[in-house]
């Protein structure tokens, strides 16, 4: 027998044995080292974007809680509405309508352009740290998060240098248009989305079109489409598309009809790739739009046809159109901007057109430079047919009408068409244009001398005067502490209604700014919304006020008190009763306060004080 002892495991043996484990934190660390020095010049076009939004919407983040954008603000309290209803998904509270406005009947989710998307992935913003938090993020994500999509497809799809698509993506990103609509049009600014679908409408082509790969794909044989890349570029453009109509459908409509003219002056221009590559990509295109109708089927159903739902417009294409002579002028939000210039446009959160005589000079200039490509080509019929259809059915040319009939004329009328305003197809524009920009300034960037200088120049001129100044704010009216401090609860239980004095209406949304406050936990009569409450049914913004709500709208304009007898009294009653409310509230701060409690008094009996308000408890809390 040996008198060796048994030799014990070392610390070494050890050591080693945990040093795999140990590496595994290690290589991933150095994985992502490599992978962010590899796209550093990426990061840092997304950082200067993000960085470029920041200071637009800088007014706003300094209170967001505090303050509105000046120029729409009444369209920022609806959409703080939707992101805090939205926000509900998060607590199983959510569906494609809600009761929580228009009490007792309801809004259609669908037939509103409710962000839905935006507002359940932000819902942890939302409950966390309110919604006006998520608001301000969005104005200032949807502005960097386009420009940096589009700089991407760009760079990658078009292979430009990354100073050419810079250039065109923040042109995408911070054009006049979209500048505009950052003034509380979410649904509109959100486009981060487009460039990807752009991407899989061109990845989906090439894979249908053999002459594109450069090498026979191997399992392929030659002359035969990429059937594998086809069906999963059909399938994540049916996802993206998807996606795009809970965030908004608007921008879809438009990017599909620009879509359209370039495929079809593709087809013109190009008779050998229609050849090779039309057959595979109808058939793709048809299994990607089958795709996205079975998802989207029931929501769709729902938004046009379902409970609430509208299947008609209720803007006035007459009065959306864009004036011809607002094309060559400079947008009043830009930083050189002429006030004048407003007259040009029905409100600031409409300049889509602003683009400048310089940028359609010279972007006419780089097309007639770049030749006959068929990508050039179909970005300038692009360009055409967008404009021209913003135009309206009738030419306006410096506020008055010329009688000559614009190209919308001829859509006018059709399904989901007459859902969309003609001044906003010219939002697809700018991307087009900064096609053209983003392949001339490549082309000139890998020339030399006098064609390069003149180039850039050329092209710094006509952006310049886009550069767009911070948006304007002001002061939003508070929210009563009877809200934010939870008093509501002792006269309305979670999910009941409650009456503001005065009622919401489209033109004075404010009560809903309370629901907002109290994450949409209860309901409220009236509101800002588009149903189907028009005549014969047919779509209009907010309802028809009640004989009470009417009443006290008159006593919160004039400060003068009605006479109230039996009969205010007894349809004071129904109304409460048609609403299901369970208590009337009136903020102490309310213009002509006194004249609104003593008529609401006469209504319905004494009040009680709580806090910075008083309210009537109408019905027991159910």
């Amino acid at each position: 027998m040996s008198s060796r002892a048994p030799i014990a495991p070392t610390d070494d043996r050890a050591t080693q044995a945990n040093r795999p484990v140990a590496r595994v934190p290690a290589r991933r660390l150095t994985r992502l080292v490599r992978t962010t020095a590899r796209h550093r010049t990426d990061l840092l076009v997304g950082l200067f974007f993000a960085a470029f939004a920041g200071a637009l919407t800088h007014r706003l983040w300094a209170d967001p809680s505090g303050l509105l954008l000046a120029l729409n603000p009444e369209d920022q309290v609806l959409y703080e509405w939707f992101l805090a209803v939205d926000a509900r998904a998060l607590l199983g509270d959510f569906g494609l309508s809600t009761d929580r406005l228009n009490a007792p009947v309801g809004v259609n989710l669908m037939a509103n352009t409710s962000v839905i998307a935006l507002g359940v992935l932000f819902a942890p913003v939302t409950l966390l740290l309110g919604a006006p938090v998520t608001f301000a993020l969005l104005t200032t994500l949807n502005l960097a998060g386009t420009a940096t999509a589009w700089y991407l497809l760009f760079s990658r799809t078009l292979r430009a240098r990354r100073a050419a698509a810079t250039l065109g993506g923040a042109l995408c990103g911070f054009a006049p248009g979209m500048v505009s609509q950052s003034n509380s049009h979410l649904h509109m600014t959100a486009q981060w989305l487009l460039p990807v679908i752009v991407w899989l409408v061109v990845r989906l082509l090439r894979a249908a079109d053999p002459a594109a790969r450069p090498t026979p794909a191997a399992g392929l044989p030659a002359g035969a489409p990429d059937r594998r890349r086809l069906t999963t570029s059909a399938m994540g453009l049916a996802a993206a598309v998807s996606v795009q109509v809970f965030v908004g459908e608007e921008v879809l409509f438009l990017a599909a009809l620009t879509l359209l003219v370039m495929a079809v002056t593709m087809i013109v221009v190009d008779r050998d790739l229609a050849r090779r590559a039309l057959p595979a990509f109808v058939g793709a295109m048809a299994l990607a739009t089958g795709t996205a109708l079975l998802v989207l089927a029931r929501p769709l159903w729902f938004q046009f046809a379902g409970p609430l739902g509208v299947a008609d417009g209720m803007f006035s294409p007459h009065y959306f159109s864009a004036d011809l002579r607002s094309w060559w002028a400079i947008s009043p939000l830009s930083l050189v901007g002429d006030d004048g210039s407003a007259r040009l446009s029905t409100g600031p959160a409409e300049y889509n057109t602003f683009v400048g005589w310089p940028l359609l000079v010279v972007t006419a200039g780089c097309a007639c430079w770049l030749g006959r490509r068929p990508l050039v080509l179909a970005c300038t019929a692009g360009t055409l047919v967008m404009g021209a259809l913003s135009l309206g059915p009738e030419v306006v040319f410096d506020g008055d009408g010329t009688g000559l009939p614009g190209p919308y004329a001829l859509l006018g009328g059709l399904p989901v068409v007459d859902g969309a305003l003609p001044m906003r197809f010219a939002l697809a524009v700018p991307p087009l244009m900064a096609t053209l920009l983003v392949l001339a300034v490549d082309r000139a960037l890998r020339a030399t001398g006098r064609t390069r200088r003149l180039t850039l120049v050329a092209v710094a001129v006509a952006l310049v005067p886009l550069v767009p100044a911070p948006l304007p704010t002001t002061e939003r009216p508070p929210v009563p502490e009877f809200i934010t401090a939870g008093h509501w609860r002792t006269c309305v239980e979670p999910g009941g209604v409650l009456v503001p004095v005065p009622l919401a209406t489209p033109k004075e949304p404010w009560p809903m700014t309370w629901a907002t406050a109290a994450d949409a936990e209860f309901s409220m009569p009236q509101g800002f919304f588009i149903g189907p409450h028009g005549r014969g049914g047919s779509a209009a913004m907010g309802v028809a006020p009640r004989p009470t709500s009417a009443l006290l709208a008159d006593v919160a304009r004039s400060g003068l008190r009605p006479v109230v007898g039996d009969e205010q009294r007894r349809r004071a009653a129904a109304d409460v009763e048609h609403w299901g409310a369970s208590c009337v509230v009136l903020p102490a701060g309310t213009a002509h306060a006194d004249s609104l409690r003593l008529t609401v008094e006469a209504l319905y009996g004494p009040s009680t004080r709580l806090s910075d308000a008083w309210y009537w408890r109408v019905r027991e809390a159910r």
